[in-house]
């Protein structure tokens, strides 16, 4: 095999188109060199940075144990490797990072540290998503196989239950007949919001903000005036379609949600509010599919969060972290929304509590990444 050999024009060449971010160090920990990804990930210029300290650049949360760590690899000439790392960028956003570090020695002269960035938080998201819709598709098809295994024997119950009391000579005996047909009335409304919708979507060309603006008047009817609701529109937005009435009962179970967290929260210092965003992204990838054009509905609040334990579960039937809820209104959220091919995701912390809806906006453009 002819051997290729490169010049060390072309080395720099091959840097400057690398995806992957690449950062040389100096011994005293100043920047040398940052390649175009590097660039972009740290959003700063090569002008700019360069002859900096790496600490006013590399904003790592882990902030002076990571740079002992560099300082003892120009030492020791040790490498290591950092993984989900989170870096600050413009000293607001965070990205989720994979980094190198290694030592490079040159025959002659000080040692420096080659540090390799790879951005990953996209590809955990994706992750994440193709995990929740698997999850989902899962977990309806079990609930809804469970609802109807339910509803079988209600009526036969019910019917029992009605002719019972007919035969029965005391009326005073038929209040608890009555107890067993209203409790069998009742396990067949929580069948059938588990089976979902019943009926078919009634497209038609719909502006989010009027179903948001319907949410947002029920809300403050049942708030009574505790609670603040703020409106955070990009009016551009192009209209979608979908039902405009599942929309409404997928933002209004999760804004609702809010509410009664709100209403719960014996702790809350700060005035209690709700706020609703819309906002349009570009190039956008749900699950496994990219979009040229997602529409995504943002529901605040600044209650106690979710804890923990159930964050991962939120959008499963049956889990709720509140004693009166029922844990069906979020996995019905989702359900709806992912009629519409999209999704809903949450972060939350104490405080800020944030979910998510999105949306596609093209009909029949989506394609695989």
């Amino acid at each position: 095999m002819r051997n290729i050999v490169l010049n060390p024009p072309s080395y720099k060449l091959l840097l400057e188109h690398l995806t992957t971010a690449v950062l040389l160090v100096d011994e005293h920990l100043c920047l040398t060199y940052l390649n175009p990804s590097a660039e972009m990930l740290l959003a700063v210029s090569r002008s700019r940075a360069v002859g900096q300290p790496l600490a006013q650049i590399f904003f790592d949360t882990d902030g002076d144990s990571t740079l002992h760590k560099m300082a003892n690899t120009l030492k020791t000439a040790h490498p290591f490797t950092k993984r989900e790392a989170r870096l600050r960028v413009a000293g607001i956003q965070e990205v989720v990072v994979d980094y190198t570090v290694a030592s490079l020695l040159t025959p002659n002269q000080p040692p420096e540290l080659l540090i390799e960035i790879q951005q990953i938080d996209r590809l955990l998201r994706i992750s994440r998503e193709e995990s929740i819709l698997s999850n989902h598709q899962v977990t309806k098809q079990l609930v809804r196989g469970v609802a109807h295994e339910i509803k079988n024997p209600l009526g036969g119950i019910r019917g029992a239950a009605q002719l019972l009391a007919r035969a029965l000579p005391d009326n005073n005996l038929k209040e608890y007949t009555q107890i067993i047909i209203e409790e069998a009335d009742r396990l067949r409304n929580l069948a059938d919001r588990m089976l979902g919708p019943r009926k078919l979507p009634d497209l038609q060309s719909i502006n989010i903000h009027e179903c948001l603006e319907r949410v947002r008047s029920l809300i403050l009817v049942e708030a009574e005036g505790e609670v603040s609701i703020v409106r955070d529109y990009d009016l551009s937005l192009p209209e979608l379609t979908a039902d405009p009435d599942q929309l409404i009962q997928a933002i209004l179970n999760i804004t609702g949600n809010a509410l009664q967290a709100l209403r719960e929260n014996v702790k809350q210092q700060l005035p209690p509010m709700i706020t609703l965003k819309t906002r349009a992204q570009r190039q956008f990838t749900i699950g496994s599919v990219r979009h040229r054009l997602v529409l995504r509905v943002d529901i605040i609040d600044n209650g106690p969060g979710i804890p923990a334990h159930l964050i991962d579960t939120i959008f499963y039937p049956m889990v709720t972290g509140r004693a009166s809820g029922s844990g069906l209104g979020l996995a019905i959220a989702q359900d709806i929304v992912h009629l519409y091919h999209g999704l809903i995701e949450c972060e939350s912390r104490v405080g800020q509590t944030v979910f998510s809806i999105f949306l596609p906006l093209e009909n029949g453009h989506a394609s695989k990444r």
